[in-house]
C-alpha cells in the first residue's frame, strides 16, 4: 500500500502547500504593511492620564481617616469579619467576640483561648492598634493564629473599627 510512488506523492504535496502559504504570505506582507510603519507619529492626542505634572494623592493617616470614618461603610466591610468573629457579647466562634474591643485590654474575653503571639502586642486595643492588626496581622503579632491576609486601606480600616466600636 505505502509504495515508494504514494510517498512521493505525499511529500509533493506537502512542498506545494508549504510554498503556497509561504507565497501568499510574502504577498499579504505586500499589500497591507504600510510603506510609512516607521514614520513617527503626526499627532498626539492628550487623553490626560500621563499627566506628569499632576501632584500625587497624598494618603490619609490612619488618625485623620478615623476622625472622619463612616461607620455605615464600614458595616459592608464587617462581612470579612463575621465568618470568624461575632459582635455579641460572649458569643465566641473561630476568633474571640469584638463587642467593646476598642480599648479593651488585649487577650481579656473569657472563655476563648487566644495564641501566645498577642501577649506581645500591646495592652490595650486602641484604634491605631487595631489598624495595625488588621492590616497585617501576622506582620503586628508574628506567630498568631488568625489567618486573614490583611486590608490594606486606611480609609476602609478607620471605617470598618469605627462600625465595631459604633455596634459596641
Amino acid at each position: 500500500m505505502f509504495d515508494t510512488m504514494v510517498i512521493t506523492k505525499t511529500v509533493a504535496a506537502f512542498c506545494g502547500a508549504l510554498l503556497v502559504f509561504l507565497l501568499g504570505s510574502w504577498v499579504a506582507s505586500g499589500i497591507y504593511v504600510a510603506r510609512n510603519a516607521d514614520a513617527p507619529q503626526a499627532f498626539i492626542i492628550d487623553t490626560g492620564e500621563d499627566d506628569d505634572d499632576a501632584e500625587p494623592e497624598v494618603e490619609l493617616t490612619f488618625e485623620e481617616a478615623f476622625e472622619i470614618a463612616d461607620a455605615d461603610a464600614g458595616s459592608r466591610l464587617w462581612s470579612q469579619c463575621r465568618a470568624c468573629h461575632a459582635l455579641e457579647e460572649g458569643r465566641n466562634g473561630v476568633g474571640p467576640y469584638l463587642h467593646g474591643v476598642v480599648n479593651r485590654e488585649i487577650s481579656s474575653v473569657d472563655g476563648f483561648n487566644y495564641s501566645g503571639a498577642l501577649v506581645q502586642a500591646g495592652d490595650v486595643w486602641t484604634p491605631e492598634l487595631l489598624s495595625a492588626f488588621i492590616e497585617n496581622p501576622s506582620g503586628v503579632t508574628p506567630g498568631t493564629s488568625m489567618n486573614y491576609r490583611g486590608m490594606s486601606s486606611v480609609t476602609d480600616r478607620a471605617n470598618l473599627i469605627a462600625y465595631i466600636e459604633r455596634e459596641s
